[in-house]
């Protein structure tokens, strides 16, 4: 049982927002766990004890949000008016107020009434901007502090300065439009920041528009359409061509070719026919198909990719949680510096109204929303466009250590090699091949399939048999004919007292005896292999010129381990090793100073996946290896390995830029605010810029491909 529910989080604005949302959730009982995502907007809550998700609910209102559970294909609620409208309607009345500040500057020297001034400016503060005033007053009176507070307190000054000098009579300028445009560019880069974060979750909207709405069902001999929600584990579900298969399942009837790309990141439809596996959400080309389903709902593939980027994107990366505790004592820090600086200026100079402007540049200039966005933003980009290309990130951890990673253990089988033997080599006529055919054309062995993969791709003619038995551990024979033929290994030869020479390294050898009770003879030799993927050598090529060292980790003999590692380029290889074996030269490793990525199939690998740095799962192999792993990869290709850590390097130059960027300004901007040198609108204007650049530079991320 899943026991942790998610919440969507209204009127956040920066990192301090998330860190007080998470402490009210703490502070309930039975809480194990909270983390808040303020790019995502969302609050994943882990239980110890049972929560009701009203309880929940109602300590995040306390603290000052707005909270509903996301549930289970819940469908987003659907707006009244356009996300837009408040900064529209805050612009129209703030450009008349900013009108004379412009024409100042082409010599025009020109000034609406001040009654008309406040006319214009009441409503944009108190009106457009109360979400300020709300959000301001909920983190003042839990003791914190957060841009909203800024902001209301920056503009609330300005805005009462000018009110003041307005009932006072006071001919000259006002300060009205400094606060009406401070709330507008604030409003602006709210806008413009909920705008790219939209973009940056298009991963998983693309994903769930993956979602088939409806299936046809065979029920009593009738195709039937039901809600997918109806489907059934064991149901016949019939795909009609151009129709997007809706639930996991195997083919039954029919052959065609399937698109997997959204899933896969396979640009090549696929072929399907009887036995076959389909996804949920592949569309089906050119043919009638007959599934059974066997996963529905949150068991489908795609339910669980969604699951896993939404988790992704939704879990804190290490270094977010230390700029969350800077962020926790930044507005405190700024709210002092506002102070010095209005005494400072007002004690220094008599000049109060100066004094009063320029602490309100430094309340504007600091809002931490940059330092707030520069790392879930990012996270959000890199874990995006990574799934749209096959390579699934479970969380921020494993994105932050995927970039520093120096060595990569591969496991063998499955992994560099196919995972199923292949007939490499026959020695003797087509004979040979065609009676071992005929005498394991009853067995479901790998080795039978590769026999009869071999002998159809030959076109070879199936002679009849009959009497067909197994021989444990040895192999099988059958009578072809007149004569009794035998496939096996070495131990059943010797049985026979037939002669048989070496066997091939790295290869496993069946023999193929025939004849008569009493004269049996040597009629050919059967050669196995695991054939090498396609991709493992550029794999490795690539790794290493990244700088990261490649080792192969495998329970198979030295031999088979010696061939791959030569076909692959790979230098450092270990055989004939045990699940714990293979834990224990990854725990090697890492007492070397190395940091390592183990990339495994199979459940014998889950122990080295959990034990290395970051695990790396083939999504071809086993659910265990998936579980276990922190990036999984949707093609059973190693060269996603070196895309893998690719995209986590990018992202994390990303991140650091950002936050390099996000401190500069705030170490830029304080002092020359501190110091007169800016004013509110101008700091207004700043401070949205610096967290516009942040979001668009994490969104250049997006343009990412895998390298060819």
């Amino acid at each position: 049982m899943d026991n942790s529910l998610t919440f969507k989080i209204d009127g956040m604005t920066c990192a301090s927002c998330s860190a007080r949302v998470e402490r009210a959730l703490l502070k309930v009982p039975g809480v194990g766990a909270a983390s808040v995502n303020l790019a995502t907007e969302q609050a994943t809550v882990a239980l110890a004890n049972q929560v009701s998700p009203a309880t929940l609910v109602e300590a995040i209102e306390r603290a000052g949000y707005a909270a509903a559970e996301v549930l289970p294909e819940a469908a987003p609620p659907a707006r009244e008016l356009p996300a837009w409208w408040p900064v529209a309607a805050s612009a129209l009345l703030s450009l008349p107020l900013a009108a004379p500040m412009l024409l100042q500057l082409a010599g025009i020297h020109w000034m609406l009434p001040g009654w008309v001034q406040l006319a214009l400016a009441t409503p944009v503060q108190f009106w457009l901007g109360a979400r300020f005033y709300r959000a301001g007053w909920h983190a003042a009176r839990a003791w914190s502090g957060n841009m909203d507070l800024l902001v209301a307190i920056g503009t609330s000054a300005a805005y009462g300065l000018s009110l003041y000098l307005l009932l006072a009579n006071r001919a000259g300028h006002f300060y009205f439009e400094s606060s009406a445009v401070v709330i507008t560019l604030v409003l602006l880069g709210k806008w413009l920041e909920a705008r790219a974060k939209f973009q940056a979750i298009a991963a998983i909207r693309a994903l769930e528009s993956l979602r088939a709405p409806e299936a046809v069902v065979r029920r009593g001999g009738q195709d039937v359409v039901v809600p997918i929600g109806a489907v059934l584990v064991g149901d016949t579900v019939v795909v009609r061509p151009g129709a997007r298969v809706p639930t996991d399942g195997v083919v039954v009837e029919g052959s065609s070719q399937v698109d997997e790309s959204l899933l896969t990141g396979e640009s090549m439809p696929v072929a399907k026919h009887p036995g076959s596996r389909v996804t949920g959400g592949a569309v089906n080309a050119d043919g009638l198909l007959v599934v059974e389903a066997s996963a529905v709902g949150a068991d489908t593939m795609l339910a669980r990719i969604i699951k896993m980027v939404e988790d992704a994107q939704a879990v804190k990366a290490p270094i977010q949680r230390l700029v969350d505790k800077v962020s926790a004592v930044f507005v405190p820090v700024v709210l002092v510096i506002a102070a010095i600086t209005l005494f400072g200026w007002g004690l220094a100079g008599g000049d109060w109204q100066q004094a009063l402007l320029n602490a309100i540049s430094v309340l504007v200039i600091a809002c931490p929303c940059a330092l707030g966005l520069a790392t879930p933003v990012s996270i959000m980009a890199g874990t995006g466009v990574a799934a749209r290309h096959g390579i699934l990130i479970k969380d921020a951890a494993a994105l932050e250590t995927a970039h520093a990673v120096d060595v990569v253990v591969f496991d063998k089988t499955g992994t560099l090699t196919e995972g199923k033997p292949a007939l490499v080599s026959v020695d003797g006529a087509d004979e040979t091949l065609a009676l071992a055919w005929a005498v394991q054309q009853f067995s479901d062995h790998p080795l039978a399939k590769a026999v009869a993969d071999a002998a159809q791709a030959a076109r070879l003619a199936l002679p009849a048999a009959r009497g067909a038995e197994a021989l444990p551990g040895r192999g099988v024979k059958a009578m072809v004919g007149e004569r009794v033929v035998y496939l096996g290994n070495r131990r059943l030869m010797d049985e026979l007292g037939v002669a048989v020479g070496d066997e091939e390294a790295g290869r496993t050898v069946s023999w193929l005896a025939a004849g008569v009770p009493g004269d049996i003879r040597l009629s050919g030799v059967l050669a196995f292999g695991d054939a090498v993927k396609p991709s493992a050598r550029e794999a490795v090529v690539r790794l290493e010129r990244m700088g990261v060292k490649c080792v192969m980790l495998t329970g198979d003999n030295a031999g088979s381990a010696a061939a791959v590692a030569a076909a692959t380029g790979i230098d450092d290889f270990r055989a004939g090793l045990l699940p714990a074996d293979k834990s224990r030269v990854i725990g090697e490793l890492q007492r070397a100073g190395r940091k390592v990525a183990m990339v495994g199939d199979g459940i014998n690998d889950a122990p080295a996946l959990a034990a290395a740095d970051i695990g790396i799962a083939m999504a071809s192999g086993t659910d265990v290896a998936m579980h276990t792993a922190g990036i999984t990869l949707m093609r059973g290709d190693p060269a996603l390995v070196a895309d893998a850590i690719s995209i986590s390097n990018r992202t994390w130059r990303k991140i650091r830029q950002n936050l390099g960027w996000a401190f500069a300004y705030n170490v830029v901007g304080l002092p020359l605010a501190a110091m007169g040198m800016l004013n509110p609108v101008f700091a207004g204007a700043a401070m949205a810029f610096s967290s516009v650049s942040v979001v668009t530079n994490a969104l250049l991320l997006r343009r990412w491909k895998p390298m060819q």
